[in-house]
């Protein structure tokens, strides 16, 4: 239930605080990337922690955001000496792109490629791609089409092709029951808390930032932008680039109301090929890799092969929801760390704890 996630730092006045919380809490920094030139330039929004060790770089499921990384974030640094990048796909959290509706796999890893490519050069530090859901599929193809030589390592977190497959014609009913909109981004954590989307509070009130935004009346276009030619990082100030964190109270007199960022039922014609074939991608790869799971019954028959052969790396994490990195903080950090540490692609911080769970 979603309620043993809940303790007495979330409760204010004996209720259950649901305000949002800045990313701030658990990010160093926060910047935009721009690719391309100035008349058909991108911006990609990413999230930064850590100076030293291997780049974690992570990729977010569909709807979310960078931010649903957050938690994860915190508590990873706290178990090896990593650092972490997270960013906001296309059409998601405060990215902002011209071709909005490509979901396709090859421009989105080609995403991926681009915003490191910006962010360290040609010599970007060795790399562990991490992706949750449609972002562990764009994590594969980044990792098969070998578009960050410097990766060492992969890790998918609930996403298979069996599986997937399986569910893609329930995706559209999902969406339509959600609500369309909130009164105020209280009211969104708490939807997402009590309906199961998010099964722990803390995360909810980072991650549901990045899933909707506050809409005026007339609300201004943000389609168009103006800046520097080349690839640039350029890092945000409070005023401009925080727009995703809104006080509540402070607006609550105001005539608003929020809304999801992306209409995921528009990229439905995306769906199938984000997973078809992953299954055999991910076995593919020639990287130390690993499969964390929220239930065993999600395993398709190419991966029970792969598993049982050897191939990588498979832990399946207590009873959770499909977001398992906002569900299970702890466990997927202690999986992940473990992986890490296992092949001497990071150090131990502190009294890090070593899971031997990990099947191979």
């Amino acid at each position: 239930m979603w309620e043993e996630n809940f303790d007495s730092e979330h409760e204010v006045g004996g209720k259950l605080d649901y305000s949002p919380v800045s990313w701030r809490e658990y990010f160093d920094q926060m910047e935009n990337v721009f690719i391309g030139r100035a008349d058909s330039r991108d911006v990609f929004r990413i999230y930064k922690s850590g100076h030293d060790g291997p780049l974690l770089v992570l990729l977010h499921g569909g709807g979310h955001s960078a931010l649903s990384w957050a938690v994860f974030t915190k508590v990873i640094a706290n178990r090896v000496t990593c650092r972490v990048l997270a960013m906001d796909l296309r059409g998601h959290g405060d990215t902002l792109v011209r071709q909005s509706d490509d979901f396709s796999t090859q421009t989105m890893s080609s995403d991926v490629a681009n915003v490191i490519g910006a962010c360290y050069g040609e010599t970007p530090p060795p790399i562990v791609l991490i992706g949750h859901g449609v972002g562990g599929a764009i994590a594969v193809h980044t990792a098969s089409n070998m578009l960050l030589p410097t990766t060492v390592g992969l890790v998918v977190i609930d996403v298979v092709e069996g599986s997937a497959m399986e569910v893609l014609h329930s995706i559209q009913n999902f969406l339509k029951g959600r609500p369309k909109s909130f009164m105020s981004m209280d009211q969104a954590i708490e939807w997402s808390v009590k309906s199961g989307q998010i099964r722990n509070l803390e995360s909810a009130r980072v991650s549901m930032v990045g899933q909707i935004k506050r809409c005026e009346v007339e609300e201004a276009d943000t389609s168009e932008h103006a800046g520097p030619v080349t690839d640039v990082v350029v890092e945000g100030n409070e005023e401009f680039y925080d727009q995703s964190y809104v006080n509540d109270k402070e607006n609550a007199a105001s005539e608003s109301v929020y809304m999801w960022r992306i209409d995921l039922s528009k990229s439905e014609k995306y769906w199938d090929g984000w997973f078809r074939g992953t299954s055999n991608l991910f076995l593919g790869c020639n990287l130390p890799k690993l499969l964390l799971l929220a239930g065993i019954d999600r395993l398709d028959r190419d991966l029970m092969i792969g598993q049982m052969q050897g191939k990588f790396m498979m832990q399946v994490l207590p009873p959770c929801g499909h977001a398992v990195q906002e569900d299970k903080p702890d466990k997927v950090a202690d999986a992940v760390a473990s992986f890490l540490l296992r092949h001497k692609f990071a150090e131990a911080r502190g009294e890090t704890r070593s899971s031997n769970s990990l099947t191979q």
